[in-house]
Protein backbone atom coordinates (compact mmCIF):
# COMPACT_ATOMS: atom_id res chain seq x y z
CA UNK A 1 0.00 0.00 0.00
CA UNK A 2 1.19 3.19 -0.43
CA UNK A 3 3.21 5.23 2.50
CA UNK A 4 0.34 8.21 2.41
CA UNK A 5 -2.15 5.15 3.98
CA UNK A 6 0.05 5.48 6.99
CA UNK A 7 0.78 2.01 6.63
CA UNK A 8 4.13 0.38 8.23
CA UNK A 9 7.13 0.80 5.90
CA UNK A 10 6.73 4.56 5.92
CA UNK A 11 10.21 6.23 6.20
CA UNK A 12 11.17 9.94 7.65
CA UNK A 13 9.40 11.91 10.86
CA UNK A 14 6.25 9.99 10.55
CA UNK A 15 7.34 6.47 11.49
CA UNK A 16 8.54 7.94 15.20
CA UNK A 17 4.66 8.38 15.80
CA UNK A 18 5.32 11.69 16.83
CA UNK A 19 2.75 14.58 15.77
CA UNK A 20 4.26 17.40 13.09
CA UNK A 21 6.05 20.40 14.85
CA UNK A 22 4.03 23.03 15.94
CA UNK A 23 4.75 26.53 14.10
CA UNK A 24 4.04 29.01 16.81
CA UNK A 25 3.68 32.79 15.90
CA UNK A 26 3.95 35.63 18.72
CA UNK A 27 3.31 39.02 17.68
CA UNK A 28 3.97 41.91 20.23
CA UNK A 29 4.33 45.63 20.75
CA UNK A 30 5.28 46.58 23.77
CA UNK A 31 8.02 45.46 26.20
CA UNK A 32 5.28 43.82 28.95
CA UNK A 33 3.81 41.85 26.08
CA UNK A 34 7.24 40.12 25.55
CA UNK A 35 7.86 39.86 28.75
CA UNK A 36 4.64 37.38 29.06
CA UNK A 37 4.87 35.50 25.96
CA UNK A 38 7.82 34.11 27.43
CA UNK A 39 6.35 33.75 30.73
CA UNK A 40 3.49 31.84 28.23
CA UNK A 41 6.03 29.80 26.31
CA UNK A 42 7.46 28.75 30.16
CA UNK A 43 4.51 27.64 31.39
CA UNK A 44 3.28 25.47 28.19
CA UNK A 45 7.06 23.82 28.45
CA UNK A 46 8.21 25.47 24.69
CA UNK A 47 11.51 24.56 25.21
CA UNK A 48 13.67 27.01 23.48
CA UNK A 49 17.28 25.59 21.94
CA UNK A 50 19.61 26.38 24.71
CA UNK A 51 21.74 28.70 22.73
CA UNK A 52 20.52 32.01 21.33
CA UNK A 53 18.92 31.79 17.75
CA UNK A 54 20.22 33.05 14.65
CA UNK A 55 18.46 37.13 15.02
CA UNK A 56 16.34 37.79 11.58
CA UNK A 57 14.71 41.35 9.98
CA UNK A 58 16.79 43.85 12.08
CA UNK A 59 17.72 42.21 15.44
CA UNK A 60 19.06 43.36 18.76
CA UNK A 61 22.43 45.18 17.51
CA UNK A 62 24.36 47.52 19.74
CA UNK A 63 21.33 49.96 20.73
CA UNK A 64 22.51 53.09 20.98
CA UNK A 65 21.21 57.00 20.72
CA UNK A 66 17.37 57.03 20.80
CA UNK A 67 16.88 53.42 20.92
CA UNK A 68 18.76 53.31 24.31
CA UNK A 69 16.08 53.36 26.77
CA UNK A 70 17.36 53.44 30.09
CA UNK A 71 18.53 55.46 32.20
CA UNK A 72 17.23 58.50 35.12
CA UNK A 73 16.75 61.89 34.55
CA UNK A 74 19.61 64.25 35.89
CA UNK A 75 20.52 61.66 38.39
CA UNK A 76 22.89 58.41 38.55
CA UNK A 77 22.38 57.04 35.00
CA UNK A 78 20.66 53.58 33.93
CA UNK A 79 21.78 51.94 36.66
CA UNK A 80 19.81 53.95 39.05
CA UNK A 81 16.41 51.56 38.44
CA UNK A 82 19.26 48.39 38.66
CA UNK A 83 18.54 47.96 34.73
CA UNK A 84 19.60 45.43 32.67
CA UNK A 85 23.42 46.30 34.00
CA UNK A 86 25.32 46.02 30.87
CA UNK A 87 29.13 44.83 30.15
CA UNK A 88 31.39 46.50 26.97
CA UNK A 89 30.09 44.19 24.67
CA UNK A 90 26.35 44.91 24.77
CA UNK A 91 25.76 41.82 26.22
CA UNK A 92 23.15 41.21 29.38
CA UNK A 93 24.97 40.83 33.11
CA UNK A 94 23.74 39.17 36.59
CA UNK A 95 23.18 35.63 37.85
CA UNK A 96 20.83 34.56 35.20
CA UNK A 97 22.99 36.26 31.96
CA UNK A 98 24.53 32.61 30.78
CA UNK A 99 21.68 30.68 30.87
CA UNK A 100 20.08 28.85 28.28
CA UNK A 101 16.90 27.88 29.40
CA UNK A 102 14.77 29.06 31.81
CA UNK A 103 14.86 27.97 35.28
CA UNK A 104 12.64 24.70 35.50
CA UNK A 105 11.87 24.70 31.68
CA UNK A 106 12.11 21.47 29.93
CA UNK A 107 15.27 21.12 27.55
CA UNK A 108 14.36 20.79 23.90
CA UNK A 109 13.15 17.51 23.87
CA UNK A 110 9.13 16.39 23.79
CA UNK A 111 6.57 18.63 23.18
CA UNK A 112 9.61 21.63 23.21
CA UNK A 113 11.70 20.20 20.90
CA UNK A 114 8.40 19.95 18.45
CA UNK A 115 7.00 23.15 19.10
CA UNK A 116 8.86 26.26 17.51
CA UNK A 117 8.36 29.84 18.49
CA UNK A 118 8.73 32.70 16.43
CA UNK A 119 8.28 36.40 18.16
CA UNK A 120 7.57 38.99 15.79
CA UNK A 121 8.02 42.69 17.19
CA UNK A 122 6.19 45.05 15.57
CA UNK A 123 8.03 47.88 16.46
CA UNK A 124 6.59 51.12 17.20
CA UNK A 125 7.93 54.53 17.16
CA UNK A 126 8.56 55.72 20.41
CA UNK A 127 12.16 55.37 21.92
CA UNK A 128 11.70 54.97 25.32
CA UNK A 129 9.14 51.90 24.19
CA UNK A 130 11.64 51.12 21.02
CA UNK A 131 14.66 50.88 23.79
CA UNK A 132 13.29 48.26 26.12
CA UNK A 133 11.89 45.74 23.62
CA UNK A 134 15.47 46.02 22.24
CA UNK A 135 16.73 44.69 26.04
CA UNK A 136 13.56 42.28 26.25
CA UNK A 137 14.74 40.64 22.24
CA UNK A 138 18.12 40.47 23.85
CA UNK A 139 16.89 38.04 26.47
CA UNK A 140 14.49 36.07 24.41
CA UNK A 141 17.53 35.19 22.15
CA UNK A 142 19.32 34.50 25.61
CA UNK A 143 16.20 31.83 25.76
CA UNK A 144 17.11 30.46 22.58
CA UNK A 145 14.52 32.08 20.63
CA UNK A 146 14.12 33.61 17.15
CA UNK A 147 12.95 36.81 17.40
CA UNK A 148 12.04 38.86 14.02
CA UNK A 149 12.03 42.91 14.51
CA UNK A 150 9.60 44.23 11.70
CA UNK A 151 10.05 48.21 11.45
CA UNK A 152 6.23 48.35 10.94
CA UNK A 153 5.70 51.80 11.48
CA UNK A 154 8.68 53.01 9.85
CA UNK A 155 7.02 55.12 6.59
CA UNK A 156 4.05 55.41 4.75
CA UNK A 157 5.01 52.26 2.83
CA UNK A 158 6.24 49.96 6.26
CA UNK A 159 2.68 48.34 6.85
CA UNK A 160 2.28 47.10 3.36
CA UNK A 161 6.29 45.75 3.56
CA UNK A 162 5.56 43.89 6.71
CA UNK A 163 2.25 42.68 6.30
CA UNK A 164 3.41 41.03 3.18
CA UNK A 165 6.38 39.57 4.41
CA UNK A 166 4.70 37.86 6.94
CA UNK A 167 1.73 36.47 5.26
CA UNK A 168 3.13 33.41 4.17
CA UNK A 169 4.08 32.33 7.40
CA UNK A 170 0.65 33.27 9.24
CA UNK A 171 -0.80 31.04 6.70
CA UNK A 172 1.51 28.33 7.96
CA UNK A 173 1.40 28.91 11.94
CA UNK A 174 -0.89 26.28 13.57
CA UNK A 175 -0.95 28.92 16.41
CA UNK A 176 -0.91 32.71 16.71
CA UNK A 177 0.01 34.61 19.76
CA UNK A 178 -0.69 38.26 20.34
CA UNK A 179 -0.15 40.70 22.89
CA UNK A 180 -3.09 43.42 22.16
CA UNK A 181 -6.14 42.58 20.29
CA UNK A 182 -6.85 46.11 20.68
CA UNK A 183 -4.12 46.43 17.90
CA UNK A 184 -5.33 47.65 14.38
CA UNK A 185 -2.04 46.08 13.55
CA UNK A 186 -2.85 42.61 15.01
CA UNK A 187 -6.75 42.58 13.79
CA UNK A 188 -5.04 43.07 10.83
CA UNK A 189 -3.15 40.15 10.87
CA UNK A 190 -6.22 37.82 12.45
CA UNK A 191 -7.76 38.08 9.31
CA UNK A 192 -5.19 36.36 7.35
CA UNK A 193 -3.98 33.93 9.41
CA UNK A 194 -5.59 30.25 9.62
CA UNK A 195 -4.21 29.00 13.08
CA UNK A 196 -6.73 27.04 14.87
CA UNK A 197 -5.29 28.08 18.42
CA UNK A 198 -5.13 31.82 19.19
CA UNK A 199 -3.76 33.01 22.38
CA UNK A 200 -4.19 36.12 24.26
CA UNK A 201 -1.18 37.28 26.39
CA UNK A 202 -1.86 39.95 28.94
CA UNK A 203 -1.01 43.88 27.42
CA UNK A 204 -1.51 45.23 31.67
CA UNK A 205 -5.30 46.36 32.03
CA UNK A 206 -6.57 46.06 29.00
CA UNK A 207 -6.63 42.37 28.99
CA UNK A 208 -9.55 42.90 31.57
CA UNK A 209 -11.38 44.87 29.29
CA UNK A 210 -10.65 43.13 26.48
CA UNK A 211 -12.19 39.97 28.11
CA UNK A 212 -15.23 41.30 29.12
CA UNK A 213 -15.91 43.24 25.66
CA UNK A 214 -15.28 40.22 24.12
CA UNK A 215 -18.20 37.80 26.76
CA UNK A 216 -20.66 40.81 26.47
CA UNK A 217 -20.34 40.51 22.48
CA UNK A 218 -19.16 43.97 22.37
CA UNK A 219 -17.05 46.04 19.55
CA UNK A 220 -13.34 46.28 20.69
CA UNK A 221 -12.73 49.58 22.16
CA UNK A 222 -9.71 50.37 24.43
CA UNK A 223 -11.26 51.66 28.00
CA UNK A 224 -9.75 55.29 28.02
CA UNK A 225 -11.72 55.85 24.26
CA UNK A 226 -14.64 54.01 25.05
CA UNK A 227 -17.90 56.51 25.12
CA UNK A 228 -16.72 58.92 22.43
CA UNK A 229 -17.22 59.07 18.83
CA UNK A 230 -15.72 56.78 16.95
CA UNK A 231 -13.82 58.97 13.85
CA UNK A 232 -13.20 58.35 10.08
CA UNK A 233 -10.63 55.94 10.55
CA UNK A 234 -12.47 53.82 12.98
CA UNK A 235 -15.40 53.62 10.65
CA UNK A 236 -13.02 52.56 7.89
CA UNK A 237 -10.94 50.44 9.86
CA UNK A 238 -14.85 48.19 11.74
CA UNK A 239 -15.24 45.93 9.32
CA UNK A 240 -11.38 44.11 9.99
CA UNK A 241 -11.93 44.46 13.26
CA UNK A 242 -15.43 42.71 13.38
CA UNK A 243 -13.86 40.15 11.82
CA UNK A 244 -11.36 39.85 13.91
CA UNK A 245 -13.12 40.12 16.98
CA UNK A 246 -15.14 36.91 15.18
CA UNK A 247 -11.86 35.46 14.97
CA UNK A 248 -11.35 35.31 18.89
CA UNK A 249 -14.79 33.41 19.26
CA UNK A 250 -14.15 29.90 20.16
CA UNK A 251 -15.60 27.71 17.50
CA UNK A 252 -16.37 24.11 19.09
CA UNK A 253 -17.04 22.23 15.65
CA UNK A 254 -15.05 20.59 13.56
CA UNK A 255 -10.96 21.31 12.80
CA UNK A 256 -12.48 24.39 15.49
CA UNK A 257 -10.93 27.13 16.93
CA UNK A 258 -9.53 27.03 20.56
CA UNK A 259 -8.93 30.59 22.26
CA UNK A 260 -6.75 31.03 25.09
CA UNK A 261 -5.95 33.87 27.44
CA UNK A 262 -2.86 34.09 29.24
CA UNK A 263 -2.94 36.72 32.40
CA UNK A 264 -2.35 37.83 35.27
CA UNK A 265 -5.00 40.03 36.15
CA UNK A 266 -8.66 38.92 37.93
CA UNK A 267 -10.70 37.81 34.98
CA UNK A 268 -14.63 37.48 36.04
CA UNK A 269 -16.42 37.25 33.38
CA UNK A 270 -14.84 34.84 30.44
CA UNK A 271 -16.44 34.24 27.54
CA UNK A 272 -17.79 30.44 27.09
CA UNK A 273 -15.24 28.09 25.50
CA UNK A 274 -12.23 30.72 26.35
CA UNK A 275 -10.03 28.77 28.42
CA UNK A 276 -8.00 30.98 31.03
CA UNK A 277 -4.39 30.50 32.41
CA UNK A 278 -3.19 32.10 35.59
CA UNK A 279 0.52 33.66 35.00
CA UNK A 280 2.28 33.50 37.62
CA UNK A 281 5.33 35.09 36.68
CA UNK A 282 7.54 31.42 37.26
CA UNK A 283 10.19 32.44 34.97
CA UNK A 284 10.85 35.79 35.96
CA UNK A 285 11.12 34.25 39.41
CA UNK A 286 13.47 31.43 38.07
CA UNK A 287 15.40 33.54 36.17
CA UNK A 288 16.30 37.19 38.72
CA UNK A 289 16.26 37.55 41.70
CA UNK A 290 15.96 38.04 44.66
CA UNK A 291 16.22 41.55 44.66
CA UNK A 292 18.52 43.64 47.28
CA UNK A 293 15.81 45.95 49.02
CA UNK A 294 16.87 49.24 49.93
CA UNK A 295 15.10 50.88 53.38
CA UNK A 296 12.51 53.59 51.69
CA UNK A 297 9.77 53.93 49.46
CA UNK A 298 9.68 54.00 45.13
CA UNK A 299 7.10 55.38 43.22
CA UNK A 300 5.72 53.80 40.10
CA UNK A 301 4.80 56.37 37.78
CA UNK A 302 1.38 56.47 35.15
CA UNK A 303 0.62 57.56 31.65
CA UNK A 304 -2.60 58.89 32.73
CA UNK A 305 -1.81 62.25 32.04
CA UNK A 306 -0.73 61.28 28.69
CA UNK A 307 -3.79 59.23 27.63
CA UNK A 308 -6.31 62.55 28.92
CA UNK A 309 -7.53 61.01 31.70
CA UNK A 310 -5.97 62.73 34.65
CA UNK A 311 -5.34 66.51 34.87
CA UNK A 312 -1.47 67.11 34.76
CA UNK A 313 -1.26 69.31 37.64
CA UNK A 314 -3.62 67.49 39.80
CA UNK A 315 -0.88 64.58 39.02
CA UNK A 316 2.31 66.17 39.82
CA UNK A 317 0.61 67.41 43.03
CA UNK A 318 -0.51 63.65 43.77
CA UNK A 319 3.08 62.48 43.23
CA UNK A 320 4.66 65.71 45.51
CA UNK A 321 1.97 64.33 48.51
CA UNK A 322 2.40 60.15 47.95
CA UNK A 323 6.27 61.20 48.12
CA UNK A 324 6.08 62.74 51.06
CA UNK A 325 3.87 60.60 52.90
CA UNK A 326 5.94 57.43 52.36
CA UNK A 327 9.35 59.01 52.27
CA UNK A 328 10.26 57.83 48.63
CA UNK A 329 13.18 59.24 46.79
CA UNK A 330 12.73 57.46 43.58
CA UNK A 331 9.73 57.73 40.98
CA UNK A 332 9.80 54.76 38.16
CA UNK A 333 8.43 56.51 34.91
CA UNK A 334 6.20 54.63 32.59
CA UNK A 335 7.48 54.66 29.24
CA UNK A 336 5.08 56.73 27.52
CA UNK A 337 5.44 59.45 30.02
CA UNK A 338 6.41 62.75 27.86
CA UNK A 339 9.85 64.36 29.15
CA UNK A 340 8.69 67.51 29.88
CA UNK A 341 6.09 65.87 32.26
CA UNK A 342 9.13 64.46 33.58
CA UNK A 343 11.38 66.68 34.00
CA UNK A 344 9.08 69.13 35.65
CA UNK A 345 7.93 66.07 38.29
CA UNK A 346 11.77 66.47 39.48
CA UNK A 347 12.02 69.75 39.29
CA UNK A 348 9.21 70.41 41.48
CA UNK A 349 8.97 67.25 43.71
CA UNK A 350 13.26 66.41 44.42
CA UNK A 351 12.57 62.53 43.28
CA UNK A 352 14.85 60.87 41.11
CA UNK A 353 13.39 59.83 37.91
CA UNK A 354 14.21 56.84 36.69
CA UNK A 355 13.65 55.33 32.96
CA UNK A 356 13.59 51.68 33.20
CA UNK A 357 15.32 49.99 30.35
CA UNK A 358 13.27 46.41 30.98
CA UNK A 359 9.43 46.20 32.46
CA UNK A 360 9.03 47.09 36.02
CA UNK A 361 8.28 43.22 37.21
CA UNK A 362 11.94 42.72 35.77
CA UNK A 363 13.70 45.47 37.15
CA UNK A 364 11.92 44.96 40.71
CA UNK A 365 12.93 41.26 40.74
CA UNK A 366 16.46 42.09 39.76
CA UNK A 367 16.74 44.97 42.60
CA UNK A 368 17.27 46.62 44.28
CA UNK A 369 14.29 47.51 45.02
CA UNK A 370 12.14 50.11 47.43
CA UNK A 371 10.44 47.94 50.71
CA UNK A 372 7.55 49.79 49.66
CA UNK A 373 6.29 50.51 45.94
CA UNK A 374 3.46 52.92 45.39
CA UNK A 375 1.69 52.80 42.57
CA UNK A 376 -1.42 54.39 41.01
CA UNK A 377 -4.08 51.79 39.10
CA UNK A 378 -2.22 50.08 36.56
CA UNK A 379 -1.09 46.57 35.49
CA UNK A 380 1.84 46.29 38.47
CA UNK A 381 -0.48 46.61 41.50
CA UNK A 382 -1.58 43.10 39.48
CA UNK A 383 1.70 41.89 38.61
CA UNK A 384 4.08 43.33 41.24
CA UNK A 385 3.02 40.92 44.25
CA UNK A 386 3.45 38.16 41.56
CA UNK A 387 6.69 38.88 40.26
CA UNK A 388 7.98 39.21 43.67
CA UNK A 389 6.34 36.51 46.10
CA UNK A 390 8.82 35.48 48.75
CA UNK A 391 10.13 38.90 49.07
CA UNK A 392 9.47 41.64 51.63
CA UNK A 393 8.42 43.75 49.53
CA UNK A 394 5.04 45.73 50.14
CA UNK A 395 2.68 47.05 47.33
CA UNK A 396 0.52 49.63 47.77
CA UNK A 397 -1.84 51.54 45.40
CA UNK A 398 -3.37 54.75 45.44
CA UNK A 399 -6.87 55.32 43.88
CA UNK A 400 -7.13 58.07 42.12
CA UNK A 401 -10.01 61.28 43.29
CA UNK A 402 -12.68 61.44 40.52
CA UNK A 403 -11.88 65.29 41.01
CA UNK A 404 -8.31 64.25 38.94
CA UNK A 405 -10.08 63.58 35.80
CA UNK A 406 -10.22 65.71 33.09
CA UNK A 407 -13.55 67.31 31.45
CA UNK A 408 -12.70 64.64 28.35
CA UNK A 409 -11.96 61.55 30.13
CA UNK A 410 -14.24 58.79 29.22
CA UNK A 411 -17.42 58.55 30.69
CA UNK A 412 -16.05 54.81 31.89
CA UNK A 413 -12.93 55.82 33.17
CA UNK A 414 -13.95 56.35 37.09
CA UNK A 415 -15.19 52.67 37.09
CA UNK A 416 -12.78 51.29 35.17
CA UNK A 417 -9.65 52.65 37.41
CA UNK A 418 -11.58 52.02 40.67
CA UNK A 419 -12.30 48.37 39.56
CA UNK A 420 -7.93 47.95 38.27
CA UNK A 421 -7.81 48.88 42.36
CA UNK A 422 -10.61 46.94 44.08
CA UNK A 423 -9.55 43.42 42.29
CA UNK A 424 -5.92 43.87 43.43
CA UNK A 425 -4.75 41.02 45.70
CA UNK A 426 -2.21 41.16 48.45
CA UNK A 427 -1.88 45.13 47.97
CA UNK A 428 -2.39 48.17 50.36
CA UNK A 429 -4.97 50.25 49.53
CA UNK A 430 -3.86 54.05 50.23
CA UNK A 431 -6.09 57.32 50.11
CA UNK A 432 -5.52 59.56 47.09
CA UNK A 433 -4.08 62.97 48.40
CA UNK A 434 -6.67 66.05 49.46
CA UNK A 435 -5.92 68.43 47.00
CA UNK A 436 -6.85 72.31 47.01
CA UNK A 437 -9.37 73.25 44.18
Amino acid sequence: MSPRAGTTGTTGPASTGSPPPTSTLAFVESPVQLLNVLEWAHAHGLAAGGRPAAGTGGGSEGVTGADAGGGSVGARGADAGGGTGRTAGGGLTGPSADRGTAGGAPEAAGAGARDRLTLVVLSPTDPMTRGQLRRMAELARDEGYEVRWEEARGGATAPFQTIGGLTGALRRADRVVMGDPFSRYVQLLLTITRARDLVVVDDGTATMEFVAQLARGERLVRWHRKGGRAGPRDLLFAPVSAAARRRLVPDSGRGGRRVEVFSSMPIEEAPDGVTVTANHFVWTRARFGPPRLTGGADLVGTSLVETGVVDGDRYLAAVRALAAAHGATRYFAHRRESADKLHRLAVETGLEVVRPELPLELIARRGPIGRTVVSFPSTVVHTLPLALAGTDVRVAVCDIDPSWLTATASPRAEGFLSGVTGTARDVQRVAGAVLPD
